[in-house]
């Protein structure tokens, strides 16, 4: 099973579509590390610069709906190229999720009181999370702050990210 923790990129912004994750026009690559570096290229989040903020996070924790718009695998192949695994947020549009999950990724939904705290709490400074799936926790951590916070995921999905993504999955098992 992939590790799912590090550093955490805050995107204060809901509605992040899939064309802002890696935009159209590189979706003719055709593996997954050809897109490492058009990873948010083109959006738009006050004070965020991808070539300064990017470099080394593990974790997004971001607002309601991310992954909307155009379904595509190529988003979240974008982000696992780019060393991130998981990625919080209100809510995801649902193919997106799901191909979080087929991925061996792990999309995690908490309720919007929970992020406006995380975002109060641990935005600032060099926050890390890390995710226990086994035991259904995401622990923050910046400076002396630490924070555990539980969160659920089906069954299947959870034996998706436990094999490493559905082909994995469907090998161990068919």
């Amino acid at each position: 099973m992939k590790a799912f923790g590090g550093k955490v990129l805050f995107l204060n912004r809901p509605d992040i579509n899939t064309d802002e994750i890696i935009p159209a026009k590189y979706l003719t690559e055709i593996t997954r590390t050809a897109l490492k570096p058009y990873l948010f290229e083109d959006l738009k989040v006050d004070g965020f610069e991808p070539g300064r903020d990017l470099p080394g996070c593990q974790v997004i924790v971001s607002r309601a709906n991310f992954g909307c718009g155009s379904s595509r695998e190529h988003a979240p192949w974008a982000l696992e190229a780019n060393g991130i695994r998981l990625v919080i947020a209100e809510s995801f549009a649902r193919i997106f999720r799901q191909n979080m999950f087929n991925c061996g990724l792990l999309a995690v939904e908490l309720p919007a009181a929970t992020i406006d705290r995380l975002f109060q709490e641990f935005a600032q400074g060099e926050p890390t999370a890390e995710a226990d799936v086994a035991r259904s926790v995401i622990t923050f951590r910046a400076g002396r702050r630490r924070e555990d916070v539980p969160f659920t995921l089906a069954a299947f999905d959870r034996a998706l990210v436990e094999s490493g993504g559905w082909l994995e999955y469907a090998d161990r098992r068919y």
